[in-house]
């Protein structure tokens, strides 16, 4: 993968929703308590065949890891501003829903994102419950939304790859 910015083009919705999303994740690594599962899930053990060796290792690399992804995270939502301001699903209206953010992304935010996306998708296909690709929820929303963040991640993949 090449290293050079590429720009995103999201709706003002999408963005919104997005940046909802990314901030209920930075709220799941900031308060963790190491009991989430979807904490676990992002900071996996280092030796399966060791439980007191992967418990050291978690103990002292997790809030170092954790607080790297809050960081990825704030970068992310900074980037999805709106003229200087946060976007508020609720205040958005129709008219101005489907105008398009374009989000420059410097190599640097580019992997912040990356990292941030997959992540997300990490901590939604824990709480929905998916544990592989193949299961789908036909006709259920929050599985929309993971099918979504993955489209978002493999499309700016594509992008720096390109």
């Amino acid at each position: 993968m090449t290293a050079h910015a590429v720009a995103m083009e999201l709706t003002l919705l999408e963005a919104a929703h997005l940046s909802d999303l990314v901030g209920q994740f930075e709220d799941v690594v900031t308060s963790h308590d190491g009991s989430d599962p979807a904490v676990r899930r992002l900071v996996p053990d280092a030796y399966a065949d060791d439980a007191e060796a992967a418990a050291e290792f978690r103990r002292l690399t997790e809030d170092d890891l954790l607080a790297r992804r809050a960081a990825d995270a704030g970068i992310v939502r900074a980037s999805l501003r709106h003229d200087g301001q946060d976007l508020d699903i609720d205040q958005l209206d129709r008219a101005t829903a489907e105008d398009i953010l374009v989000v420059d992304l410097t190599p640097d935010a580019a992997g912040a994102w990356l990292r941030t996306l997959a992540a997300l998708r990490l901590v939604l296909a824990d709480r929905l419950g998916v544990t592989d690709e193949e299961q789908r929820g036909d006709g259920d929303a929050r599985f929309g939304v993971y099918e979504w963040i993955g489209y978002r991640l493999e499309m700016l993949v594509q992008a720096l790859d390109a």
